[in-house]
Parts: C-alpha cells; structure tokens; sequence
C-alpha cells in the first residue's frame, strides 16, 4: 500500500492507495472518502471480549472500520475529528507502542490493536487511565492528535520531563515514572503543572502541542455561569 499525509500543518487526512485485493483497518467513523472499488465494513478485532475490553476500558470504539479494495485499485482518505496532527510510524515486530486513548486512526494488516493495563500509580496520575492502547505486529500504524505530533529522541540514560496532557504514544520498552513539577507540592501546584511523567532513554517519545484537557477547560471558562 502507498500513502500520503495531506496538509500535515493543518486538518491533514491520509490518502491511501489501495491494490487490488489490500485492505487497511482505521477507527470507526474514520473514511472520509473512497473509490467506488473500495468496500468499508464494520469489523470486532479479537472477538466480543476485546471490543468490549477496547470500549469499556480504553474509551475506543467497539468496532474498527476495514477497508478493502475488492474490485480493482482504488484510493481511500482517512481523517479525524480533532484539529491536530497525523503521523505515521513503522513497526518492525520487535516493539510495541503504547498510545493514549483516541490516538490510534488507522494501520495496515499486520498490525494488532490491543488494551494495556498500566500499574496503579501510573494509571492513576499520568492522565491515560489505568487501560491504555497497545499496538503491536509488523506494519505501519497511523496516529492522531490535538494539535500538532512533536517527537522527542533520548539517547541512551537521557531523561525528559513531559506534561500528562501532551502524551501521545511511546515505545512499550521504555519506562517512566510520575512525579511532581517542583520540588514541593506547593510550588507543582501554583506552577499549573501539578504531576508530569519522567521518561528514561532510550527511545522516541511522541507528545502533542495542544492539551485537551487544558482546551476543556478554557471553553467551559467562556460559558456563562447560571
């Protein structure tokens, strides 16, 4: 399958072009457009179990959308319904890559969609919850966010300090802990930053420029209290 992302600086969408007889899994409600020679169906990967373990748990739709050109050659464009980012990222197999709930939009066959459960500090305050996305396989997976995807590459033993709310995915190999902003519980609190995650190297981490929860919060600033 050959793709490009269209307009990655703002609103971008996916631009799939499908052989005969290939096919492509996305997140429900994910096609925008397609080829007459393209047939969408709703699909339960795993079984009733895993799409509810997928719904219940991660916040994820029950089912995935499947894509297959069955007729001939056709294209098909996939898109979200955030303002943010796409990116794309390969996986050789050796890895997995834990993504934030609605980060996953779409990836190639071979590629297996699963929930994670994370321990309890870590569900608890990292701000993904206790269940989290875990993709694994061999494929190209593509992932969505509000705003734009900025990765960050540690070396070796290198560590970095990332806002809960701007997480997007990481390597499942690499561990991180919670932790205040400051030094005292006074000063994480007044800086607005609260607790944050320290991630250890190596690895690539991917956040996203915009924070939902902050976005939230500002629209219900602008609502006229009763």
């Amino acid at each position: 399958m050959e793709y490009k992302i269209l307009y990655p600086e703002a609103f971008p969408i996916i631009e799939c072009q499908l052989r005969r007889g290939e096919r492509i899994k996305a997140e429900s409600d994910a096609m925008v457009a397609m080829s007459a020679t393209v047939d969408v169906e709703g699909k339960m990967e795993g079984g009733i179990l895993k799409g509810l373990m997928r719904k219940v748990l991660a916040g994820e739709s029950f089912f995935f959308q499947e894509l297959a050109a069955n007729r001939g050659d056709g294209k098909v464009l996939l898109g979200h319904p955030y303002p943010g980012g796409i990116m794309d990222v390969d996986l050789d197999g050796s890895y997995g890559l834990v993504v934030q709930k609605d980060g996953f939009l779409a990836s190639t066959s071979g590629v297996q969609v699963d929930t994670k459960l994370q321990n309890l500090s870590q569900g608890l305050f990292s701000g993904e919850g206790l269940f989290v996305l875990n993709i694994t396989g061999r494929g190209t997976v593509f992932i969505s966010s509000y705003g734009v995807i900025h990765p960050i590459n540690l070396e070796n033993g290198e560590e970095f300090i990332v806002d809960n709310g701007h997480l997007v995915a990481w390597p499942d190999y690499m561990e991180y802990t919670i932790e205040k902003a400051s030094s005292g519980w006074i000063s994480s609190c007044t800086s607005g930053e609260g607790l944050v995650c320290r991630f250890r190297g190596p690895g690539v981490i991917l956040i996203q420029t915009r924070n939902p929860s902050s976005f939230e919060g500002w629209i219900r600033s602008m609502i006229p209290s009763k």
